[in-house]
């Protein structure tokens, strides 16, 4: 199947050639082209460009029939990239939520065994159909906001037998998803309850026993560990990666979201591929990024709806540094995986141009999740993942009407979902 869509208003980050991110002040730079047409072919991005540019001999180059859309008024985007959620889980978490607005502090809530405990109890209990059943409709709720592309996240096992049953789930939900899926092995992403006292050994039991059994399956793209305060120290972290490297799975990294712990420092020297949440980056942090192939991932839900001090994303972007924005979505700390949200929060929680925004939740997203050369752009020969808006006068209406959903039609793999 093939698509025309005709009289575009504006396609957005439309690039000739591939990029793999921007950074610094380049962030603001978002290619644009006016009264425009995309043309797709099977699942790839055939051709573009304006409308005055379009004849019928490119038209006749195309395979098959031509389904035409005129989008007069309306504007084009390459679908959001998500390089951060853990939408396998099993049960929400809003009576936490009640403690919080009571005063409970993330690690309080945790202690007791709340947070990410709770949800490893619950997702014990439940099935591996109801944890799919489940994680589908979270994806069927974020494509409709824009999303083409997840990454997944484990860490709600923390046992070998349910982080394998998690993984397994991410791997049925990437072959029945018309969505990109990624999914990364997070079994350290809090220490259960048995090995509180000797967390050591818990570390043990991941490197031992749960990646070589994840790669044995081939369940997983990438490791992650929690390196922060109250979590996973430095070095346990780095005895974690180094394992997960041996066995073929690049790093990731929650880090310094509770305190300047390290973590973004870790991540740079083992070439995570991204370093995410970021509340506490200082200047020797910024200077560890400087240079380096990871990609500083912000999560503004989670600080939204924790209450956390914002990640100096300005800081980092006037340092030359590429940001990313990913949506966090989890029971406990961001329930919501909205990426037209998110792309707003950019813009009234960190002060993001639009543009900058715009770049954060497509082509460095796509860069944190190693798909910058199939997603992120408009450009020929990538996935043809793209979402048309309803009408809208200008892209900072973006940014602007946080509250409602601006997508009229979006297309995964060429095809209109």
């Amino acid at each position: 199947m093939s698509f025309l869509i005709k009289n575009i208003k504006q396609l957005v980050q439309a690039e000739t050639k591939s990029v793999k991110f921007r950074a610094g002040k380049e962030m603001q730079n978002l290619p644009i082209i006016e009264n425009a047409y995309l043309l797709t072919e099977g699942d790839k991005i055939k051709d573009f460009g304006k409308m005055e540019e379009l004849t019928a001999d490119k038209l006749a180059k195309v395979k098959g029939k031509v389904t035409e859309i005129d989008a007069t008024g309306r504007m084009v985007f390459p679908s959001f990239c998500d390089s951060h959620t853990h939408i396998v889980y099993a049960g929400s978490r809003e009576v936490e939520y009640i403690d919080k607005i009571k005063g409970l502090s993330y690690e309080e809530i945790a202690k007791r065994g709340g947070g990410i405990l709770n949800s490893a109890k619950r997702l014990h209990e439940t099935s591996e159909e109801e944890l799919f059943d489940s994680a589908w409709l979270r994806l069927e709720e974020m494509a409709s906001y824009g999303t083409g592309a997840v990454e997944i996240k484990s860490g709600y096992g923390l046992s070998t037998e349910d982080e394998l049953k998690m993984l397994r789930v991410i791997r049925k939900l990437k072959e029945k998803s018309p969505l990109t899926i990624k999914a990364n092995f997070l079994g350290a992403h809090a220490v259960p309850l048995k090995y509180k006292q000797n967390p050591d050994e818990y570390v043990d039991l991941i490197i031992n026993e749960m990646i070589p059994m994840v790669a044995a399956e081939d369940l997983a793209d990438y490791i992650d560990v929690f390196c922060d305060k109250g979590f996973f120290t430095c070095e346990q972290t780095e005895r974690m990666l180094m394992q997960g490297i041996k066995y073929g799975l690049r790093p990731k990294i929650h880090a310094n979201e509770m305190a300047n712990s390290g973590g973004i420092q870790v991540g740079v020297k083992y070439n995570a591929l991204s370093v995410d949440h970021l509340e506490y980056t200082g200047d020797e942090e910024i200077a560890a990024l400087k240079g380096s192939e990871t990609m500083p991932t912000i999560l503004p839900g989670a600080a939204f709806f924790l209450g956390m001090v914002c990640a100096p994303a300005r800081k980092m972007m006037d340092s030359g540094l590429p940001v990313a924005l990913a949506s966090d979505f989890n029971p406990g700390s961001c329930p919501s995986g909205n990426m037209q949200l998110v792309l707003a929060m950019g813009s009234v929680m960190y002060k993001m141009l639009t543009e900058e925004a715009v770049n954060a939740t497509t082509i460095n997203t796509a860069y944190a999740m190693g798909e910058h050369e199939t997603l992120g752009t408009i450009t020929q020969g990538k996935k043809a993942n793209f979402f048309i808006t309803k009408p809208m006068d200008t892209i900072y209406f973006m940014s602007y009407a946080f509250g409602s959903n601006k997508v009229e039609h979006y297309f995964l793999n060429g095809k209109k979902m």
